[in-house]
């Protein structure tokens, strides 16, 4: 008789343990579970068997050959996509089709006598036996009910509670003929219980149930596959242990080393060619894996290590599984339940709470607190851009091996020859990251332009001039450990959503172009940058009206590479201005919320003794920008970009404004008195480019700081909105006070609420669903305008497991009701 394992599954629920690896390649005391049910086939006199395959298929191929190191002859059936417990059998049908054969699970540990279930088939007559056994809680199987002769009654698939009437269950081992193969739809998913047997049993065919004695476990969770370990070590179930016993309940594989001085306290499992240190104690239940080091002061107990692990000094182990591969360093400590995946870091004297998941390839930071799953999906990029490039943090996420990958993608995405132009923020992490990819772009046949530090605006107009694209590495705005390598076209822009999808492949495949010795790039570096950019910028935007103006100005530079540009700027506008933090330092490349609050709290008052008409303050990088009036109150972002398109809008008397869609409504009421229009765009920065790019953009901005100056460029630029702004001011002859007053007040608010990315796609179908007859704007995500005015805006985060929303109202109470409403409106879709 041949005998068909099944060992196609996914194994979702054992994640992350088989993101990398199929489910019955997962080890069970050493060994994989699929290696303990082909050996339990051989001893029952089924030396030949089908293996069907789906879900990394070739892994499970690789790792058993041919059977011939078992003593086995074995075939494979492949599933080009998933056909179900019925269907995947089906697809074996040729190698079977002649005699009776036994189904069985690769990844179900048991000892049946699958001997005694064979003698029961054939005296019985059966066209199919089912396998059964008993379990204390049937609720995540089938229960199957049998009469005295043992003929199946009944089944129920994964019953409740209140439909549990039987505690035997389904084990997924069946003795089948091959007549059964007529019931099976070929390419099609089938069942065997939920389409197959209940169609045997309405035609009268004889399915048998066998009540098998011995040991089973399902091993689809966690929990079961910690169990499974343990119960192979107490010696409740009988199967092969590779190793010497060397006291009881202590099993030492061939080679291992363990020091004298290490306690070991069975039953637990040590792999061959594994090495103990002295002072390590590992306790029962712990199942140490091959070519494992465990260094001095380690401490494991319950633990299952995976192949090829780091277990650094006094580590601590408890009631966790360690994916192979992985390093887990000094003083780190992984507590019970907790998961890691394949080829992790745990850095040293960090803490993984327990039931916590972390995915393969992952990297946990020194001395991180890590409680909730670190997911290698969940940070919601199935690519590797963000909102701000590809960002992560430094030296753990975003190291100088990344970085020299991603600018090989990035070159091997332009042509040979091609020039880029490179620049970074006053910070060492960016210093150092910008080293590594000039070398690879250098390396990949492109020439390099080294603006070093300058502002962003500076190093996006240079790269426009002349260049196929840029790189610019920054710290993170409001995060100091972390960075951001931006990528610009040659226009100076943040790269399309095409071209961050080409780089993305080119990336993940790994096809770097490397260049010939003698087609090397070359690298410059470039002189008076921020001549020539202050230059630019003083012929592009109108100044009449500032020298006259007898204007005073508070200027803060934050310490930032903004101040590199403001000397010769100031000085050239003619204009009397008072600059503040005006030099670098390198320990704050960045700034906190609240540090920036701070900031401007102290330029208001500064703005307010000097007398000055207004302050601005900059951010480090130079690219956005707030606001202080003459009274040293603070006007906030949003507010400001009224003012700002006001003024602007006032001047000009027509063309258009490119604002997001989050932007209050307000504006339109503004633009629309001065005779221009809003031109509404998505949220992200790219679609404002695009349409600042347009010849009737008069003005764009974002609300968060963020202005665009048309005439001079396209993309955000702090420095040119301030000169814009002080030109304004001095032609107006109104204070920023005055303007701000005249405007109406707004009352947008937003809420942020946590969705699985499993649901966001439910999530905006029940939010249109919920629409109704109401307007729907889908510039981007979801806006529903009420007849009244009122609007609501839904849209899903790009990058995490989030949702946005935003609310606008006659008042805040207003706009507190729609955002509730709504908020549970997304809240019942992602429950």
């Amino acid at each position: 008789m041949k005998a068909v394992v099944m060992a196609g599954g996914e194994g979702t629920r054992l994640r992350p343990m088989t993101s990398s690896m199929p489910k019955p390649l997962l080890p069970v005391a050493n060994r994989p579970i699929m290696e303990h049910v082909l050996r339990l086939l051989k001893r029952h006199g089924l030396n030949e068997t089908v293996v069907t395959v789906q879900f990394l298929a070739s892994l499970v191929k690789n790792y058993f050959g041919d059977g011939e190191e078992l003593g086995m002859e074995l075939s494979y059936a492949n599933e080009e996509k998933p056909l179900g417990t019925a269907g995947s059998v089906k697809n074996a049908e040729e190698a079977l089709k002649d005699d009776a054969f036994l189904v069985i699970s690769g990844d179900a540990l048991t000892d049946f006598d699958l001997t005694e279930l064979i003698n029961f088939h054939k005296e019985k007559g059966a066209l199919v036996t089912v396998c059964l056994t008993r379990v204390p809680n049937p609720l995540e199987f089938g229960i199957t009910i049998v009469d005295e002769e043992g003929k199946v009654e009944r089944f129920l698939e994964k019953p409740t509670w209140g439909q549990v009437f039987s505690d035997t269950v389904n084990t997924g081992i069946y003795v089948m003929e091959p007549e059964v193969f007529d019931y099976v739809e070929a390419d099609v998913p089938v069942d065997w219980s939920g389409d197959v047997f209940p169609q045997l049993m309405k035609e009268g065919k004889p399915i048998y149930g066998f009540v098998a004695e011995g040991y089973w476990e399902d091993v689809g969770t966690h929990e079961s596959y910690v169990k499974a370990q343990a119960d192979v070590l107490e010696g409740k179930v009988d199967v092969e242990i590779d190793g010497f016993e060397l006291s009881p309940g202590v099993w030492v594989a061939e080679g291992a080393e363990v020091h004298p001085d290490a306690v070991l306290r069975g039953p637990l499992y040590i792999g061959d060619y594994a090495k103990v240190e002295a002072g390590v104690e590992i306790r029962e239940h712990t199942v140490v894996g091959s070519n494992v080091v465990v260094k001095s002061g380690a401490f494991l107990h319950k633990a299952v290590v995976h192949d090829n692990v780091y277990v650094g000094q006094h580590s601590n182990l408890r009631g966790c599984v360690v994916g192979k591969n992985t390093d887990i360093m000094r003083a780190a400590r992984i507590e019970d339940g907790a998961v890691i995946g394949d080829e992790c870091l745990i850095g040293e004297e960090s803490i993984v709470q327990g039931n916590v998941r972390v995915y393969p390839f992952k990297t946990i930071e020194a001395g991180a607190f890590v409680n909730t799953s670190v997911i290698w999906e969940s940070r919601g990029q199935a690519h590797l851009f963000g909102a701000r490039g590809v960002s992560g943090i430094l030296n753990v996420e975003i190291t100088p091996e990344l970085a020299v990958r991603l600018a090989g993608a990035y070159a091997t995405t332009l042509k040979k020859g091609s020039t880029v132009t490179t620049a970074r923020d006053h910070s060492r992490g960016a210093r150092a990251l910008k080293r590594a990819v000039i070398s690879a772009l250098q390396a990949s046949a492109i020439d390099v332009r080294d603006l070093e530090n300058v502002p962003l605006p500076v190093a996006r107009q240079q790269t426009a001039r002349g260049s196929a694209g840029g790189i610019m590495i920054r710290t993170t705005p409001g995060v100091p450990d972390s960075v951001d390598i931006m990528f610009f076209d040659g226009r100076g822009a943040d790269l399309s959503q095409g071209s961050q999808r080409k780089l993305d492949r080119v990336f993940a495949r790994q096809e770097y172009r490397r260049a010939f010795p003698g087609e090397i790039g070359d690298l410059h570096f470039p002189a008076s940058v921020f001549d020539s950019y202050t230059g630019s910028l003083l012929r592009n935007v109108d100044t009449t009206g500032i020298a006259e103006s007898g204007l005073k100005v508070v200027v803060d530079a934050s310490n930032g590479s903004a101040g590199l540009v403001l000397p010769s700027l100031l000085g050239k506008l003619g204009v009397d201005s008072l600059t503040v933090n005006p030099g670098l330092d390198e320990s704050r490349p960045t700034e906190t919320a609240d540090v920036r609050r701070s900031g401007l709290v102290r330029l208001g008052e500064i703005v307010a003794s000097s007398r000055a008409a207004f302050g601005v303050r900059f951010d480090p990088v130079g690219e956005r920008l707030s606001l202080v009036d003459e009274k040293g109150r603070i006007i906030e972002d949003d507010r400001a970009l009224l003012v700002m398109l006001d003024l602007v809008a006032a001047e000009r008397r027509s063309g258009r404004v490119a604002l997001p869609v989050t932007t209050t409504r307000i504006a339109e009421q503004v633009a629309a008195y001065h005779g221009t229009q809003v031109e509404w765009t998505t949220t992200s920065p790219d679609d404002l480019t695009r349409v600042g790019r347009d010849d009737s953009t008069i003005f764009g901005g974002d609300g968060k700081g963020g202005f665009i100056v048309p005439e001079f460029s396209s993309v955000f630029d702090g420095t040119a909105a301030f000169v814009r702004l002080i030109g304004l001011v001095a032609r107006t002859q109104l204070t920023l006070s005055q303007i701000d007053a005249r405007i109406p007040r707004a009352h947008v608010l937003k809420r942020d609420l946590a969705t699985p990315w499993a649901v966001k796609g439910l999530v905006m179908r029940r939010v249109v669903e919920a629409a109704g007859d109401r307007f729907v704007d889908t510039t981007d995500g979801v806006r529903v305008v009420e007849t009244d005015g009122r609007w609501v805006m839904v849209l899903p985060d790009p990058a995490e497991a989030v949702t946005h929303l935003w609310a606008e109202g006659p008042d805040d109470a207003s706009a507190q009701a729609l955002l509730d409403e709504w908020a549970a409106v997304v809240d019942s879709a992602g429950r």
